[in-house]
C-alpha cells in the first residue's frame, strides 16, 4: 500500500474517517460491538443485529467426516 500511496502522493486515511464516509456518503454503517462511545444497549442492539444478519460471532460449523 505505500508504493500506491507514493505513487498517487495520497495519505492514508484513518479508519474512522473511512466509516464517517461510507455513512455519511453511502449509508453504509460499519461499527465494533465493543466500541467504547457506545452505551451498553447500543452495543446490545449492534450484537443483535450482527447475529440476525450474519449469524453468531466466533462459531464455526463443524464439519462431519463420517
Amino acid at each position: 500500500m505505500r508504493m500506491v500511496s507514493a505513487i498517487y502522493g495520497q495519505k492514508r486515511r484513518n479508519p474512522d474517517e473511512v466509516k464517517r464516509d461510507g455513512w455519511r456518503e453511502q449509508g453504509i454503517l460499519a461499527v465494533s460491538v465493543e466500541d467504547h462511545r457506545l452505551t451498553w444497549p447500543e452495543r446490545e442492539l449492534v450484537r443483535q443485529l450482527g447475529e440476525r444478519l450474519y449469524g453468531r460471532r466466533g462459531q464455526r460449523r463443524e464439519v462431519n467426516h463420517g
